[in-house]
């Protein structure tokens, strides 16, 4: 099988699965992959540069039938990773399949969560491949190659973490995590032998894919410039070293590895800094202390009303705050991330989010990575190697800032008689400083087996629909009515099946869908 130049663009923007199914969309639509070839993209410094920049495109915006849907970071990563948790209710039908836990192999929520991943991380490895021969040609200078490689494996690295957290078991489900992840892929599919190799591709262990995640940020962490460095927004919406190590504590606490998730963060000490209110980051946009990596929007570039998160969490509503959150007894009552306005906003009684306050243009960015989850993930490690005094510290930078009189309110050390009941605060305290923010489902993914903080399967759930304005009153935790039922971890469900539309193009892949599917 042979592929003339005039097609080999429409396979720089297609992921394999895409490619070989029917919607064969263009993910970009954008210069130069969709009007001239893979060699005149990475023929002068300036079309370099465009192609490095539409891998952030790719990331941010991918393709959902036919349009933009903010796949896999602009902001599906957000609603997929509230609606597959407990602390969001899904109120309409958009997200139920997923809030319910219904999906099958073609449920197109899960297929363009796994194809468009995929064709980032194809669009990273061509990236890689052209940044070389443009180097190699002396049409850019090392530095800019070096910048431009770190970008590329920093987003390959971020993407195929995401996929392991929906469609793999997670790190220590065997002792070894030699079960299977996700196909690593590292090589660029643009040619016909690059399409028969991804054809018959398998998935590499979950221990495997790790390491090359792993691998990719450290290499990222010592070629890409620095936050200072790249300056400004820059420094927020493009991959800087300090983004790599972030990533890498959170990688490195999906492993289990504590020591190596405190070596990290520690590394970034005195680059961020908390901001002083809980309401800046989303109130100040892409201008502050805290944010570490996010995915830019514009009024003009955007997933658009049904997807940006600003339309469906504030403007139309599609999802709320769960009174099992909202209730829960540590989340103190005068705590500032229930301002009115702010950080909520209450409509007939129910709590809707804040956090993305542009409902008209849609330009909030989508909060990747915050230093806030850096100063946990450092907490919980703590927590977990027997050091609770630097567990308690890091645990009181995030929650001290939201409290009305931190002077009675903190934690202090005869707070929790345990490690396990330290460690659960920390967890409790992530449920609460990231709410409507995506990071609920990988928790659950990871505590699975847990001997601290175990969480058994997926949690049970308010019911589909809008909740009761009564369910929300303070002064007891949350007992119900739920109308979800809880999902064990031995479920089929538990996982996201691979797509059909995989399975039938690659015979090893079908050898290798996840259990009951």
């Amino acid at each position: 099988m042979k592929f003339s130049r005039a097609v080999k663009p429409l396979l720089l923007v297609l992921g394999l699965s895409v490619f070989y199914s029917c919607h064969e969309e263009n993910v970009l639509e954008l210069e130069p992959f969709n009007q001239i070839s893979e060699d005149a993209a990475f023929s002068t410094a300036d079309l370099v540069e465009l192609s490095v920049t539409g891998m952030y495109n790719a990331a941010q915006i991918g393709v959902y039938t036919g349009t933009g849907r903010g796949y896999p970071f602009g902001a599906a990563f957000v609603q997929q990773g509230d609606n597959r948790g407990e602390d969001v209710v899904n109120v309409a039908t958009f997200y139920q399949l997923t809030y319910t836990g219904t999906y099958d192999p073609t449920t197109a929520n899960n297929v363009y969560y796994w194809s468009d991943t995929y064709r980032l991380i194809n669009r990273a490895n061509i990236v890689l491949e052209g940044v070389q021969t443009a180097l190699d040609n002396g049409i850019i200078t090392q530095e800019q190659a070096d910048d431009y490689e770190g970008q590329a494996k920093f987003l390959r690295a971020a993407a195929h973490l995401e996929l392991l957290f929906h469609f793999a078991k997670p790190y220590n489900d065997t002792p070894d995590a030699s079960h299977l992840g996700v196909p690593y892929r590292d090589y660029p599919i643009n040619t016909a032998e690059s399409i028969a190799t991804a054809l018959e591709q398998g998935r590499n262990t979950v221990a495997d894919c790790y390491a090359r995640i792993l691998a990719d940020f450290d290499d990222a962490e010592s070629l890409l410039l620095s936050k200072a460095e790249r300056g400004g927004t820059d420094g927020i919406i493009r991959a800087t070293s300090e983004a790599a190590i972030a990533f890498k504590t959170r990688a490195y606490l999906h492993m289990r590895n504590w020591p190596m998730v405190i070596q990290e963060g520690t590394k970034l000490n005195g680059t961020y800094t908390l901001t002083a209110s809980p309401n800046e980051p989303f109130a100040s946009g892409y201008a502050n202390t805290e944010s570490i990596f996010s995915i830019e929007n514009t009024a003009l570039n955007n997933p658009g009303v049904n997807a940006a998160l600003a339309s469906q969490y504030n403007r139309r509503g599609l999802v709320v705050i769960s009174p099992i959150i909202w209730r829960n007894p540590s989340w103190l009552e005068d705590d500032l991330r229930r301002g009115e306005g702010t950080l909520v906003t209450t409509r007939s009684g129910v709590k809707y989010t804040n956090k993305y306050k542009d409902a008209t243009n849609y330009t909030d960015p989508a909060p990747v990575i915050r230093y806030a989850e850096v100063l946990l993930n450092m907490a919980e490690a703590y927590a977990r190697t027997n050091a609770a005094g630097s567990a308690l510290t890091n645990l009181n930078l995030v929650r001290n800032r939201s409290l009305a009189a931190p002077a009675t309110q903190a934690y202090v050390s005869t707070s929790f008689a345990t490690p396990a009941a330290l460690v659960n605060a920390i967890i409790t305290e992530r449920r609460i400083e990231f709410v409507m923010e995506g990071r609920r489902w990988p928790d659950i993914h990871r505590l699975q087996l847990d001997d601290l903080a175990p969480v058994s399967g997926v949690p049970q759930k308010v019911a589909n629909g809008t909740p009761t304005a009564e369910s929300y009153t303070l002064g007891t935790a949350y007992s119900g009515p739920y109308g979800v039922d809880a999902i064990p971890y031995s479920a089929t469900a538990f996982l996201w099946p691979i797509p059909q539309q995989e399975i039938n193009n690659n015979p090893t892949l079908a050898a290798q869908q996840n259990p009951g599917w």
